[in-house]
């Protein structure tokens, strides 16, 4: 059987697909590199208000975002940039960057990473959703985080942002 034959179409709802807890937001994955044959991951991600990751660089992936909802502040390569619903943001391999996420409400983006592999750096950090509320009811452990984001070619840089 061939890579693309075992790869099926498929549509997933809102709610579908597996949901993370991860660095304190909701992470549910809608396409993985299984599915995809590597190409790419998809995943919806809703940040909390005044959300911000580490400062960190992606090794081998290209990260890019369309936000569905709310606003934030994208930092990358000594760029400052707003986004709100409906723009597209392409954080190249190679390149520091983080996030704020304004404070009004929280942002809800589609988080597309390519290669795939994104998916299983959540998994490695994250836990499972159950209930699907912000905010994440379990702490970051940052030794934890540390550690997957080495095993998942990605540098932690730096703390995250001041909001």
């Amino acid at each position: 059987m061939t890579e693309s034959a075992k790869v099926r179409p498929y549509v997933r709802g809102e709610a579908d697909g597996e949901a993370l807890w991860f660095l304190g937001s909701l992470v549910t994955v809608k396409a993985t590199g299984a599915e995809t044959r590597g190409r790419l991951t998809v995943a919806e991600f809703v940040n909390p208000a005044g959300f911000a990751p580490p400062l960190h660089r992606h090794l081998e992936e290209d990260e890019l975002f369309y936000v569905l909802s709310g606003t934030a502040r994208f930092h990358c390569d000594g760029e400052v940039f707003t986004a709100g619903p409906g723009d597209f943001v392409l954080l190249p391999v190679g390149l520091a960057h983080t996030f704020v996420v304004g404070p009004e409400e929280p942002l809800r983006t589609l988080q597309i990473t390519t290669p795939s592999g994104f998916e299983r750096f959540a998994a490695a950090v994250g836990g499972p959703a159950g209930e699907r509320r912000l905010p994440d009811p379990s702490p970051v452990n940052p030794v934890a985080l540390g550690h997957a984001a080495a095993q998942h070619a990605i540098e932690i840089l730096g703390p995250p942002p001041a909001a």
